[in-house]
C-alpha cells in the first residue's frame, strides 16, 4: 500500500511498515489543502491531530482504505462517516496508557504534598512548613469516571497504596481486580478524589460543570488527563475558589485547539501575555496554588513515543498483511 504520514512520529513506525512491504510518503509539511490534492494516491494515511478528517477529506479519497491516528482518541476523525466507506480506523490508546497512568498518580501525589508551591517558595527563599504540611492517600477513596485504557492503568498505579478505587462507566460490568465498580449515586457519595478519564463526545463535552460538582456529597480532588473540553472552566475555578474542589491537576484544558499543539491560537509557543487571549477564567486558574497545570503531556514519554508508533504499526500489518502479499 501506499501510506502517507502526515505527522511525524517515531522512526520505528515507518520503518515496520516498509519492512513489511508498504510505501511510505513523508507529508510533514504539507498543508491539508495539499494533502487533499494528493489523496486519491493514498490506500492509507497515518495522522496524530494536525488537522481534520472530516466528509470533504474522504470524499477526496476514493482508495483509502485506513486512517491511523497515533494516539488515543479518534475525536479529529469524522468516524461514523469514515466507516460508512468502508474505511478502518486506528488508534493507539495501548501506546500510551501507562504513560498517562502515571502522570496521573504523579498529579496527585504533588497536589496532596504541595509539592510544587513548596517549590517555587523555596526557590524564592520561603521556608514554610506548617503551610506545606500535606495529605496522604492512604485511607482515601480514588474514583475514576470512565474505565477504558487510561482509568484502568491509573487503577493499577494505584494498587501499592492503601485506598478504595471505584469506578463510574455508563458500560457496565468493568469491575476487576483493581477497581469496583459502583452506581453515580455511591460515586458522588464516597469520593476523595475524582479523576477523569473519557473521551470527548457530545455526552462528555462540558460534562464537568456547575451540576456536576454540586452533585457530590462532599468536598474532592480533581484530576483531568483525558480532554480539556470536557470541563467548564470557569465552574471549576469557582469550585477552587470556595472548596468545593479542594485542588485540580490539569493536563488538558478547554481552551486548547483541536490539533493539542497550542494554547489559544494555531501558532506554536504563543506568549501567555497577550492579554486579549487569556480567558477570564484561565486567568484566574494560572495563579490559584491548590491547581497543577502541564501542556497536554499525560500520554508524552520517551516509551509511549516508540510504543504508540510501534502499536500502530503492528495494527495496519495485522489488518492488512504484508506489501508483498498483495
Amino acid at each position: 500500500m501506499i501510506i502517507l504520514h502526515s505527522d511525524t512520529n517515531h522512526p520505528t513506525l515507518i520503518k515496520q511498515l516498509q519492512d513489511a512491504g508498504h510505501q511510505n510518503i513523508e507529508g510533514f509539511t504539507q498543508s491539508r489543502e495539499e494533502t487533499l490534492e494528493n489523496q486519491h494516491l493514498y490506500d492509507g494515511i497515518v495522522i496524530r491531530s494536525r488537522y481534520t478528517i472530516d466528509k470533504e477529506f474522504i470524499d477526496a479519497a476514493p482508495n483509502l482504505k485506513f486512517i491511523a491516528r497515533v494516539g488515543a482518541g479518534l475525536e479529529n476523525i469524522d468516524v461514523e462517516y469514515a466507516e460508512s466507506h468502508g474505511i478502518t480506523l486506528f488508534s493507539a490508546p495501548e501506546g500510551n496508557r501507562n504513560a498517562v497512568g502515571e502522570h496521573t498518580l504523579g498529579m496527585l501525589l504533588s497536589l496532596f504534598n504541595r509539592l510544587n508551591k513548596a517549590d517555587r517558595e523555596v526557590r524564592d527563599g520561603l521556608w514554610h512548613r506548617e503551610e506545606n504540611r500535606g495529605l496522604e492517600l492512604d485511607g482515601k477513596t480514588v474514583g475514576i469516571v470512565g474505565y477504558g485504557n487510561m482509568g484502568k492503568a491509573f487503577a493499577k498505579k494505584l494498587r501499592g497504596f492503601e485506598v478504595e478505587v471505584i469506578c463510574y462507566d455508563i458500560k457496565e460490568g468493568l469491575g476487576d481486580e483493581n477497581v469496583r465498580q459502583v452506581s453515580l449515586e455511591e460515586f458522588r457519595e464516597k469520593c476523595d478524589v475524582v479523576s477523569l478519564h473519557t473521551p470527548w463526545t457530545p455526552e462528555t463535552d462540558q460534562m464537568v460543570n456547575k451540576e456536576f460538582i454540586d452533585a457530590y456529597k462532599k468536598p474532592f480532588w480533581f484530576i483531568n488527563t483525558a480532554r480539556g473540553k470536557n470541563v467548564v472552566t470557569a465552574d471549576l475555578v469557582d469550585a477552587l475558589k470556595d472548596g468545593r474542589v479542594l485542588g485540580a491537576g490539569l493536563d488538558v484544558l478547554e481552551y486548547e485547539k483541536a490539533s493539542f499543539e497550542s494554547l489559544f491560537s494555531n501558532k506554536k509557543n504563543v506568549s501567555l501575555s497577550i492579554e486579549n487571549q487569556i480567558p477570564d477564567a484561565m486567568r484566574e486558574l494560572m495563579f490559584l496554588n491548590n491547581v497543577i497545570l502541564s501542556p497536554h503531556v499525560a500520554g508524552w514519554t520517551l516509551e509511549s513515543h516508540e510504543r504508540l508508533a510501534s502499536v500502530i504499526a503492528g495494527k495496519i500489518i495485522d489488518k492488512f498483511g504484508r506489501g508483498e502479499e498483495k
